[in-house]
C-alpha cells in the first residue's frame, strides 16, 4: 500500500547511506584536519545542520581517524584505517529536505578511493517511500 502526501507529512523521513571505501590514500587517511573539513562540507551538501564536530586519531597498526558530525538531523561518520587504505562512510539524515545522497558524493569526491561498495536503508516510520538511492559514480 503506498503513503498518501497526507501521511508522509506525520512521518519520520529516514535515509541512511553507507558505505566501505578502498584504496585511500594514506595521507588522506590519517588527517584529521583535512578529513573534519570535508565532513563539515558534506554536512552543508546534505542540507544538514551542524550541531557538533569531532575528531580522534587512533595510534596503531589498526589505529586511524575517526570524524563525527552531530547534525540535528543525525550524523555523519567516517573511519578510516591509514595501514588498510580504508575508510567506512556513516550518513543518516533525517526529513524530506536533507540529501545524504550529496553529502556521500562530495566525500568520496574528495577521499578518492580506488573503489567502495555502498548501500542504503530506508529508516523512515512509514513503509513505502520509494526512496531510490542516487550514487554518482
Amino acid at each position: 500500500m503506498l503513503s498518501t502526501e497526507s501521511e508522509h507529512s506525520n512521518a519520520i523521513i529516514g535515509k541512511h547511506v553507507y558505505a566501505n571505501l578502498y584504496g585511500i590514500d594514506k595521507s588522506i587517511a590519517n588527517d584529521p584536519d583535512y578529513l573534519k573539513k570535508i565532513v563539515v562540507d558534506a554536512v552543508r551538501k546534505a542540507n544538514a545542520t551542524l550541531v557538533d564536530l569531532r575528531a580522534w586519531r587512533f595510534g596503531g597498526a589498526k589505529g586511524g581517524v575517526s570524524v563525527i558530525a552531530l547534525v540535528l538531523e543525525s550524523h555523519i561518520a567516517l573511519h578510516t584505517w591509514p595501514y588498510y587504505e580504508y575508510a567506512t562512510l556513516d550518513i543518516y539524515t533525517c526529513g524530506e529536505n536533507t540529501d545524504p545522497w550529496k553529502a556521500f558524493n562530495y566525500i568520496v569526491s574528495k577521499i578518492k578511493p580506488k573503489h567502495y561498495k555502498v548501500y542504503y536503508a530506508d529508516r523512515s516510520s512509514i513503509e513505502s517511500l520509494n526512496v531510490s538511492p542516487q550514487v554518482q559514480q
